[in-house]
């Protein structure tokens, strides 16, 4: 994302009473002008909440020094991907290591006051390694919280659970083991109208790197822009008309609405 987007993005803004700024990647610690766009978000008025979804192993890599410290002296909320609390599964699934640098990232940012300072949230994302449901987001959090405990001296504040949705490389797994009817059926067939009023498209404008605007991080991996694909940008938006209206929609939507349910907060029911 370019500082001038940045800019943009930040008067947009600015004219708004939108409370809560949610950085989302891959890795938004690679945006050349991360740091400016948290530093140019905390100094609006009235202040705002910013979340980061972290890529944990970057806040240990070379070139990134102090950006955990960075973070915390800026309050900003951290939500980061940890898809088991065991190293075989992290690592057969993200790479060989992977687990141990995201583990010496949490130790890292619990030293700093993350996951116990009531000002420093710290939460941990798990989804399924495969065609499954998440199981309950209650019991498999007590299991993270024991096992990262026990052998880390690690905690945090929440586990979300996130639903895979059948789009991009997951969507291509499915197919290569004849496997996407059979995952869109489960999905359907698990679909829970209790939880369409917690959606996330229904309370978030997202938002992509060139200022593009979408219903969902989802939609935009699939570059379902708002207007039926129309190129329509935030500033193009008068924050004052965004009630009521009408949300693309898709068959990958049954995956946020199956179940317990899926938005970027974990659990809707």
């Amino acid at each position: 994302m370019a500082r001038d987007t940045i800019d943009r993005i930040i008067d947009w803004l600015a004219n708004t009473d939108i409370a809560i700024v949610d950085l989302t990647g891959g890795a938004p610690e690679m945006i050349p002008d991360f740091r400016y766009f948290i530093e140019q978000v905390k100094s609006l008025q009235p202040e705002r909440h910013i979340i980061e979804r972290c890529n944990l192993t970057i806040l240990i890599e070379r070139g990134y020094e102090g950006l955990a410290e960075f973070l915390a002296n800026n309050k900003v909320e951290i939500i980061a991907s940890m898809p088991c609390y065991s190293p075989q599964n992290v690592n057969a699934q993200r790479g060989e290591g992977v687990f141990e640098c995201s583990v010496a990232a949490l130790q890292l940012l619990n030293s700093l006051g993350y996951g116990i300072d009531p000002g420093l949230p710290l939460h941990l994302v798990y989804n399924p390694v495969g065609a499954f449901l998440p199981p309950s987001q209650i019991e498999l959090e007590a299991d993270y919280k024991r096992e990262l405990k026990k052998h880390f001296g690690i905690v945090f504040n929440n586990l979300y659970t996130l639903t895979n949705l059948p789009i991009g490389r997951f969507a291509s797994y499915l197919r290569r083991n004849n496997k996407l009817d059979e995952y869109m059926q489960l999905l359907i067939q698990a679909f829970n109208p209790a939880t369409t009023n917690g959606l996330m498209c229904r309370n978030t404008i997202s938002v992509g790197w060139h200022g593009e605007v979408y219903d969902c991080d989802f939609n935009q991996q699939l570059g379902m822009q708002w207007d039926n694909g129309a190129p329509i940008f935030l500033w193009d938006i008068d924050a004052g008309q965004i009630e009521n209206r009408k949300i693309m929609t898709g068959d990958h939507c049954f995956g946020c609405t199956a179940g317990a349910g899926s938005t970027c907060g974990g659990a809707i029911v």
